[in-house]
C-alpha cells in the first residue's frame, strides 16, 4: 500500500472506532445515574456514620451536573466500544507483522487486558476504605462537601493508576522475550520491587489505612514474582533450542 492508500485505510478505522464510541457512549449515558450512586455511596455511609450533612456531593455550577454525566458516559463508552476499536486497531497494524509478532501481541492483550480489569476492581474495594479513612480527619463542627468533579477525577485517576500497575508485570515478561531483561535478573530485584510496591501503595492508600497498603502492595508484590518466574521458564526455553541448534546457551538471554 502506497503513504496515499495507508493514509485512507486510518481515516476509515479511526471513523469506524468513533461511531463505536459516540453508539457506545449514549448506551452509557442512560446508565450514568446507577454509577453515581455506585461510586458515591462511601459518601452516603460517610454521612449516616458522622451525622446528617457532614458528607455531600457538591455541585458548584449549572453545568457540572450535566458535565460529570458526559464525562462518566466518555469513560463507560470508552469500554464498552473497546472491542470496535481494539479491533480496527489490531487490523491496521496486523498486516505489516510477523506470524511470531502477532502471537506475542495475542498473548500480551490477552493477559493484559485480564490484569487490567483486576487492578480496577482491586481500586473499586479499596477506595472507599480511602475515602473513609480520609474523613476522619476533617475537623469537628466541619463538614465535608466534595466537589463533583474533583470527587470524580479522584475515583477515575485511582482506578487507572491501579488497574496499569497490575499490567506493569506483563511488559517484563514482554522485555524479557524480546531480550531486554533475564528472569534471573528480575528474580534478583526483588528487594526493590517490594520496595517500590510498598511505596506505591503507602502514596495510594491513605497511611492510617494500613489494611487496603498491605493487600495492594501484597498483591503487586506476588505479579512481580510471577512475572520474574514466568521470564525464567522462558530462558529455560531459549537455552534448550539454542542447545539444541548448537549455540552456546549462556549467549542466550
Amino acid at each position: 500500500m502506497s503513504l496515499g492508500e495507508h493514509l485512507r485505510e486510518a481515516r476509515r478505522r479511526l471513523i469506524i472506532s468513533v461511531i463505536g464510541l459516540a453508539v457506545g457512549m449514549v448506551v452509557a449515558f442512560i446508565v450514568t445515574e446507577p454509577i453515581i450512586q455506585f461510586i458515591t455511596e462511601p459518601i452516603r455511609i460517610i454521612d449516616e456514620n458522622k451525622g446528617t450533612d457532614f458528607a455531600k456531593l457538591m455541585f458548584s455550577t449549572v453545568s457540572e451536573a450535566f458535565n460529570l454525566r458526559l464525562r462518566i458516559a466518555f469513560a463507560i463508552g470508552l469500554l464498552l466500544s473497546a472491542p470496535v476499536w481494539l479491533w480496527q486497531i489490531w487490523a491496521f497494524i496486523m498486516p505489516g507483522l510477523t506470524r511470531k509478532e502477532i502471537k506475542y501481541t495475542i498473548w500480551f492483550l490477552a493477559s493484559a487486558i485480564p490484569l487490567f480489569f483486576c487492578g480496577a476492581y482491586v481500586a473499586v474495594l479499596v477506595a472507599p476504605h480511602v475515602i473513609e479513612v480520609m474523613s476522619n480527619f476533617v475537623p469537628e463542627n466541619a463538614v465535608n462537601y466534595f466537589k463533583a468533579a474533583e470527587y470524580y477525577d479522584f475515583i477515575f485517576k485511582f482506578v487507572i493508576v491501579i488497574g496499569i500497575s497490575f499490567v506493569l508485570p506483563v511488559f517484563m515478561v514482554a522485555l524479557n522475550l524480546a531480550g531486554v531483561i533475564t528472569g534471573r535478573a528480575i528474580i534478583k530485584g526483588w528487594r526493590a520491587a517490594v520496595l517500590i510496591s510498598s511505596l506505591f501503595a503507602a502514596i495510594a492508600t491513605p497511611a492510617a489505612d494500613i489494611f487496603s497498603m498491605l493487600m495492594l502492595a501484597g498483591i503487586l508484590v506476588v505479579l512481580y514474582f510471577a512475572a520474574g518466574l514466568l521470564s525464567m521458564l522462558f530462558d529455560n526455553r531459549k537455552r534448550k533450542r539454542a542447545a539444541a541448534a548448537g549455540i552456546d546457551p549462556d549467549l542466550v538471554a
